[in-house]
């Protein structure tokens, strides 16, 4: 959108820029030193205490020694970087962003011993306070982002997942993030799919649109199987914003369930996250004009 920077702009200024794109901690792995999404450091800040923004004493952290200045993509003002050793996941280092090709052991151990404080043994730190699956891009040159949340998180086609019970690795596996259906609509390619649902919204036979104006945001759900599991308009979630809104429940209950069964015969193909079917919402905004034409407005 044109004032997508703007608004960029405005949040890092408020001090809550999660809206920028931001660099990944690093994985090593099998001698290489692989990008993953997974911020189990950050997950050990909040678990320990709410730290406001603030570590080292820094607002806003979006550096750890406060020489840096801010980024746009590092709001966090550091980067962690794990290891594997036997069937465990330590962290190996703290380091300021953008650093990993040069930074310095010292440093990262202060950084450590600041954050972790007793919980460092031999310069590492047991990540005894995470379960659960973390995944990172399997190496192969037919591999490719599918999915990215404009933020952080890239879903790469091929994975290889942990699977991960307070720190202790109990299953190492290469996984496939799509499901290629028989009789499934290609969804590898995010973009297309509101073109796809606009034009099952086109073929709809909609009734009473002298009574009914349907022209609205809504949210798609695709649920895990592939199939359209809910629409809801997002603009609208409260009763009293339906009563305000619309002059009836009756027309809100006639765009919604339309909306439904104009998509019920989708079959998409199925997306997954750490090699699990996952669900993932679309926005459409469409308006009816008086002759009966559907436009797509949507962004």
């Amino acid at each position: 959108m044109k004032w997508s920077l703007l608004i960029l702009l405005a949040i890092f200024f408020a001090k809550i820029s999660f809206a920028s794109p931001q660099v990944p901690d690093y994985l090593v792995y099998k001698n290489d030193t692989i990008p993953t999404y997974n911020l189990l450091v950050e997950q050990f800040l909040q678990q320990r205490e709410q730290d406001n923004g603030q570590l080292f004493g820094l607002s806003f952290r979006n550096s750890i020694d406060g020489e840096l200045g801010g980024s746009f993509n590092c709001w966090r003002g550091y980067q962690a970087i794990y290891k594997i050793e036997n069937d465990s996941l330590f962290v190996s280092d703290i380091i300021d962003c953008h650093t990993i090709k040069n930074f310095d052991k010292q440093t990262s151990k202060k950084y450590l011993e600041e954050i972790f404080k007793d919980k460092v043994k031999n310069n590492k730190v047991f990540v005894d306070w995470f379960s659960g699956l973390i995944s990172f891009p399997f190496q192969s040159e037919d591999n490719k982002i599918i999915r990215w949340d404009g933020v952080f998180e890239n879903i790469y086609l091929f994975e290889t997942a942990l699977e991960i019970d307070k720190g202790i690795i109990n299953k190492i596996s290469d996984v496939e993030n799509y499901t290629d259906l028989k009789n499934g609509i290609d969804r590898l390619t995010k973009d297309s799919i509101n073109s796809i649902l606009f034009k099952e919204v086109q073929r709809y036979k909609w009734k009473n649109l002298d009574k009914c104006d349907c022209s609205e945001k809504y949210i798609i759900t695709i649920g895990g199987n592939g199939k359209i599991a809910n629409v809801i308009m997002p603009d609208y979630q409260t009763k009293e914003e339906i009563e305000e809104f619309w002059d009836t429940k009756k027309e809100y209950n006639y765009c919604i369930k339309s909306m439904k069964k104009a998509l019920s015969k989708l079959q998409f193909d199925i997306i997954k996250r750490n090699g699990k079917p996952m669900e993932e919402n679309v926005l459409l905004e469409i308006w009816f004009e008086e002759n009966g034409v559907i436009e797509n407005w949507t962004y």
